[in-house]
């Protein structure tokens, strides 16, 4: 008897271990329902930043394993850039010579205008993807995540931005062995990518209500290309404004894409060259620079609100 008793006091000491080295009893893990949910959030980092970084290198890999959607926001532009300079070159270096950009050259005046339709492109694969997560169920498993969802929307976008610095930046490259010069120099340029971004992101949420509403690949590529190549050809992307009919000097006026183009043709040419809106109050550069940011922040803010508002409804439903 003697010795049956320690024998049941030894299988009763190491339960009780087991549990004292786990940290809670049985009955304490029952009660605490969340401790596993609390240690699968210390895992994905439980923080904004953490949350931010996964996001921003889970959307870069994605873009790297898809390249087709990488080179083919660059091609298009690229062929832009050098069918228009080598085939309309003459002619429409004679077109702007009469205007305020006189004595430069066509491939100087177009390259702000390709940057600016490299954002555009790019732009539209954000709403791409994000349809893409919805079709492959990926979008309601990341929302039910223990993750912030505006570090999960924030790291998209950057990642995106950074797409879209990395080609404008070939861009500017690929331009300048054209014969194109940015006459504001190193600091001309960085502002370009500069605009580019700020231009961007206004078309990045478009294309995410795209996304959104229509919850289908194929009619968000349609929505973003049905907006993206009108609005170019009625801007002052190809031609200045005085050398167009006056309807398209009237849309001109109200399409985002003349502020984007004109914003970066100024530091590209380093003087004021906006003319749907007349601003003498600052110097030189500034009287375009100013009003054409100040139009593109509004039209970020308005755009970014909407897609976040949707985006959240559609979180919550899909959550439910």
């Amino acid at each position: 008897m003697s010795d049956d008793a320690p024998g049941h006091d030894d299988s009763d000491r190491t339960d009780g271990g087991l549990a004292s080295e786990g940290g809670q009893t049985s009955s304490e893990l029952r009660s605490d329902g969340g401790t596993a949910r609390r240690s699968d959030e210390r895992l994905s980092g439980n923080s904004f930043l953490g949350d931010f970084w996964v996001n921003f290198v889970r959307w870069n890999l994605k873009a790297v394993r898809n390249p087709f959607v990488v080179v083919g926001s660059l091609v298009q532009p690229i062929i832009f850039l050098v069918l228009f300079t080598q085939v309309f070159g003459q002619i429409a270096t004679g077109a702007i010579s009469g205007g305020a950009t006189g004595g430069i050259t066509y491939e100087t005046f177009l390259l702000p205008a390709i940057a600016m339709q490299v954002s555009l492109a790019a732009a539209a694969g954000s709403g791409i993807g994000l349809v893409n997560d919805m079709e492959e169920g990926l979008f309601e498993k990341t929302l039910v995540m223990p993750m912030s969802r505006s570090a999960m929307f924030l790291g998209k976008t950057a990642a995106e931005i950074l797409r879209i610095v990395v080609q404008i930046a070939i861009i500017l490259g690929l331009g300048s062995l054209l014969g194109a010069s940015v006459a504001t120099g190193f600091v001309g340029a960085i502002g370009i990518i500069l605009i580019g971004i700020l231009f961007s992101l206004w078309f990045v949420a478009l294309s995410n209500i795209f996304a959104v509403v229509t919850k289908d690949q194929e009619s968000t590529i349609i929505g973003a290309n049905l907006l993206q190549f009108p609005l170019l050809f009625v801007s002052t992307a190809f031609l200045p404004l005085s050398a167009m009919p006056g309807w398209i000097q009237t849309v001109a006026t109200f399409n985002p894409i003349t502020y984007g183009v004109d914003a970066a043709r100024a530091l590209m040419l380093g003087q004021d060259v906006m003319t749907v809106v007349e601003v003498t109050r600052f110097t030189g550069i500034w009287n375009t620079l100013v009003p054409a940011v100040a139009v593109l922040l509004a039209l970020d803010v308005l755009f970014g609100g909407i897609a976040v508002y949707l985006l959240n409804r559609a979180s919550s439903s899909d959550v439910q």
